[in-house]
């Protein structure tokens, strides 16, 4: 019985790590990717957590730009941040995503951005844990074509 616990006990230590993998890989933030020409995304904020927000949003420009992807500094230029000068009735603060022009096929994600540039594990869960306490909801998501262009 003492030897059947032992190689009980192995078998489980073996693969802990397989299933650990498979677990992270399904709580992996998925690709946001976007089709239209430009996307207005409106994020509604926790009241009283802008400044953590908005230090996300600074961890996520500052990965942009450190990336060694081409097209991180196409969305770095496309891709501006407002915080709406009224709050919402329920006094929570509302950001808007201006992103313009879409970077096809590249991920939009915050948090697979910041990890590609974040790669320190307590460093990665400060941030998810600012962005998940900051975060109340995500409003909406517009994107579309450009239909016309008035400055031309």
């Amino acid at each position: 019985m003492r030897r059947l616990s032992g190689v009980l006990l192995a078998g489980a230590i073996l693969l802990l790590p397989a299933f650990s993998q498979h677990v992270l890989a399904q709580n992996a933030p998925q690709k946001t990717t976007y089709t239209g020409d430009v996307v207005l995304a409106a994020y509604v904020v926790n009241a009283g957590k802008e400044a953590d927000y908005e230090k996300v949003i600074a961890t996520l420009k500052d990965a942009l730009a450190k990336s060694p992807k081409p097209e991180a500094k196409q969305q770095l230029a496309g891709w501006k941040v407002i915080k709406n000068s009224a709050n919402q009735p329920d006094g929570s603060p509302l950001y808007l995503h201006i992103i313009t022009p879409v970077v096809k096929d590249a991920d939009y994600s915050i948090m697979n951005n910041i990890y590609s540039g974040v790669k320190d594990p307590a460093e990665q869960k400060t941030i998810f844990d600012l962005y998940r306490g900051a975060m109340k909801q995500a409003l909406f998501v517009i994107q579309g074509p450009l239909v016309a262009d008035l400055a031309k």
